[in-house]
């Protein structure tokens, strides 16, 4: 188990979601249950999944939850410029935060890359062992339900 807080990534998301809490503040209203709700739970699925990655057991985990962490990124980084486009966040917030989620997009890169290469011969695959057993389990199914 890693300790979440020492990874620079993690630390990096931290005060990116720091900040678009602070921007979505000032957004319309009638955002609330839209777009600023949206972004703040994309920016704290970027956070809160390096930190489960960090809580499961092996490289795999922590590398499985950073490619979600990715993904959350990424889709902060359109809603970012969704709230430029409408006009609810004006052009500096908008270019720091673009920076900011796609520097975290790199770190997660690079540290997905780093994890898969340290990982011993064979354990390549992005599932961890239960997602292998469940996987295998359900193709075992299909093969039976084919002869009959």
């Amino acid at each position: 188990m890693k300790d979440f807080r020492q990874l620079k990534v993690w630390q990096r998301a931290h005060e990116l979601t720091v900040a678009i809490y602070h921007v979505t503040a000032a957004f319309p209203r009638d955002e609330i249950y839209g777009l600023v709700s949206q972004m703040r739970r994309a920016s704290c699925s970027i956070a809160s999944n390096i930190a489960e990655g960090c809580g499961r057991e092996g490289d795999a985990g922590l590398s499985h939850f950073c490619v979600m962490a990715r993904g959350s990124a990424s889709e902060l980084e359109y809603q970012i410029l969704l709230a430029y486009d409408l006009k609810m966040l004006p052009a500096t917030p908008y270019e720091q935060l673009t920076q900011q989620a796609v520097e975290i997009k790199r770190m997660l890169t690079v540290l997905v890359q780093k994890l898969s290469t340290e990982r011993p011969q064979g354990t390549d695959s992005p599932l961890n062992e239960v997602d292998v057993q469940w996987f295998n389990s359900l193709r075992r199914r299909r093969v039976r339900g084919a002869e009959s």
